[in-house]
């Protein structure tokens, strides 16, 4: 039950932060997408039924409050937690590579379905473009914060582990 509800805490602070702190912050509208840390973050670190449940509450949220058309966040971001729990067995806690890789897949992963479903369905092809001033700059963006976020939420895994582990020793 703690585990739930500190994850829940961490989505909520980072959604308010997305959408307050760093959207104040934005450099030429562009902003960081911390969803998309905690998501992959958890993908890789707890596995796929973890990442594809945080990632469709995300997602949901997303939205609920920004969204023009409600279950297409939750779909792409359920997508890219389940993707990223596929890495959860070569995940080791001191390796930066691998979540860095992981999280900037995942931001353009995120970018270009954006792209397909909310541009180039409608007619918009100009890709290069979008892809040079919107999915570029985020995912550079979204990796700098990445390096203090993510060890941010690897110390919050370590102590819900911690805990969970003192918690099944006490009953044995």
């Amino acid at each position: 039950m703690k585990r739930k509800i500190t994850i829940a805490a961490m989505i909520i602070i980072c959604f308010i932060l997305q959408s307050t702190i760093f959207h104040t912050l934005a450099v030429g509208s562009i902003k960081p997408n911390l969803l998309i840390i905690l998501v992959s973050s958890f993908g890789f670190m707890k596995g796929k039924k973890e990442g594809l449940i945080i990632g469709f509450i995300c997602g949901l949220l997303i939205d609920i409050f920004y969204g023009s058309v409600v279950g297409l966040n939750a779909l792409i971001y359920m997508y890219i937690g389940y993707l990223n729990g596929f890495f959860s067995k070569i995940f080791y806690d001191e390796d930066i590579k691998l979540p860095m890789i992981l999280i900037t897949a995942s931001d353009f992963l995120y970018g270009f379905l954006t792209y397909v479903f909310l541009f180039l369905l409608r007619g918009r092809l100009n890709f290069g473009y979008y892809l040079s001033k919107i999915i570029i700059p985020e995912i550079v963006y979204t990796v700098l914060v990445t390096i203090v976020l993510y060890r941010i939420i690897l110390i919050v895994n370590y102590r819900l582990e911690d805990g969970r582990k003192r918690g099944s020793n006490r009953f044995v």
